[in-house]
């Protein structure tokens, strides 16, 4: 015998329920935003720009908007949030509490896997192009040759990290060992690359504005920018990028960088960002882009 049928009352409380779901969930991840969660209070003490010092860009500096003092400049913004995300973990590695510990591990993991996925899709992907386009193989021999001088010893770095039976045997010290055996080659690297992409505007084929190839070469990069942070995760990396980048550098003149509609910029700082929320109290900058107070320094006295 069939069972009674549904009134159209208890279909309408479930059609109600499965609606508010989605509203529910983002309603959650709001109360772990960063823009809600994270206090902003201006550096008092040591900071992101040090050890490894930041980059001036080369448009900033220069003036010139040529294909490869553009691409360069961006990259140069890409890596100075890297370089923010060294230093604020070499900043507070001595300095982390028991309970935030596990937070740390995850923000350091996650700063591991940018710089690896960003490597990589250098490797893999724009530099091929840009070999390609200017018809020369040699372009990057030096760029090759740095990236393996780092390499061992960004590998031992997550190797530790991941490799810890438990977060509470994080040692500040052993990390801090860690990255002294790779700062110099890294440093070196991420500056002498924004120098090498910028010279090619030099090259005897660079390409001359107005012709297909220069817009192939503007397509390149404007490409591969908006794709290899996504590529490197959505919810951990993106959101440690932002929180990472300084929008008051150079007089304000990267504020609105990377290019996007506000809504969307907001999301991946505070939707995907709030999947990892305790991670992100070690960032440089909050999430307006202003340079913060580091977490773990709040209650040091001396430095």
């Amino acid at each position: 015998m069939a069972g009674p049928k549904p009134t159209s009352s208890s279909s309408s409380t479930t059609t109600t329920i499965l609606l508010s779901i989605p509203f529910l969930i983002v309603a959650l991840l709001l109360t772990r935003a960063p823009t809600f969660t994270m206090t902003s209070v201006a550096p008092t003490k040591a900071w992101a720009d040090q050890p490894i010092k930041l980059i001036t860009t080369p448009q900033y500096a220069t003036k010139k908007t040529d294909i490869f003092t553009s691409g360069a400049t961006h990259m140069a913004l890409l890596h100075n949030s890297i370089f923010r995300g060294y230093n604020s973990i070499y900043q507070q590695a001595a300095h982390v509490a028991d309970q935030d510990k596990a937070d740390f591990v995850g923000y350091c993991l996650t700063w591991y896997r940018f710089v690896k996925s960003h490597h990589d899709d250098e490797e893999q992907s724009l530099f091929p192009k840009i070999e390609d386009l200017l018809q020369d193989k040699t372009v990057f021999e030096e760029t090759h040759k740095e990236h393996e001088a780092f390499l061992p010893g960004l590998a031992e770095f997550e190797k530790y990290l991941g490799g810890l039976k438990s977060p509470n045997d994080f040692s500040g010290d052993e990390l801090l060992r860690i990255m002294g055996t790779f700062q110099d080659s890294f440093s070196d690297h991420f500056h002498s690359e924004i120098s090498t992409i910028s010279k090619l505007s030099e090259h005897a084929n660079a390409p001359k504005e107005g012709t297909p190839e220069h817009t192939a070469a503007v397509t390149t990069f404007k490409t591969w920018g908006k794709a290899t942070v996504t590529k490197a995760g959505v919810t951990d990396c993106v959101p440690f990028f932002l929180l990472n980048l300084d929008r008051t550098v150079e007089d304000g003149m990267w504020a609105n960088w990377p290019p996007m509609p506000a809504p969307i910029k907001w999301g991946l700082v505070n939707i995907a960002g709030a999947l990892h929320s305790g991670w992100w109290k070690f960032s440089s900058c909050d999430a307006a882009g202003r340079p913060k107070e580091l977490w773990a320094l709040r209650n040091v006295e001396k430095l």
